[in-house]
């Protein structure tokens, strides 16, 4: 059985351990991230939800958001996925989907109607599991930056 929670102070390491799975690139802000979202002081992710089996042992985390704009959106409060991972062993057996079913709770307690996410333009396993669950494509877009 999966069960889905808020994440706790106590669920730091494991977070953080699966942060740094899904965003190997960022490594030297993760744990800063942590640290300030349990002290308040991080604007996002606004909330956190963990999936863990009968054990308590962490398989999963959805990071939550509300964004005033999202790709396709008619809506200027949208509840936004901003992160989502499930650990390589625990994949295609419900734990996704479980971390997705409470963020669509949690984004209705927020007042949404809408739910946003997004996935790297070649990222077709992400495309793939964000379909099943019900998600549409609305755009594929490529982004620049500059240095001023």
């Amino acid at each position: 059985m999966i069960r889905v929670r808020s994440v706790t102070p106590a669920d730091s390491a494991a977070w953080l351990r699966m942060r740094e799975a899904l965003w190997p690139d960022e490594l030297d802000s993760l744990a800063d991230d942590v640290r300030q979202f349990f002290e308040g002081t991080l604007a996002e992710p606004m909330s956190v939800l963990l999936a863990a089996d009968d054990a308590g042992t962490p398989l999963g985390f959805a990071e939550l958001s509300i964004r005033n704009y999202a790709e396709d959106c008619a809506t200027n409060n949208v509840a936004y996925l901003e992160g989502w991972y499930v650990e390589p062993h625990a994949r295609r057996q419900g734990v996704g989907a479980a971390l997705v079913r409470a963020a669509e709770d949690w984004g209705r307690a927020q007042g949404c109607t809408e739910f946003g996410s997004d996935a790297l333009i070649d990222n077709e396993i992400s495309a793939s599991a964000h379909k099943a669950l019900g998600f549409e494509e609305t755009a594929q877009i490529r982004c620049f930056r500059k240095d001023l």
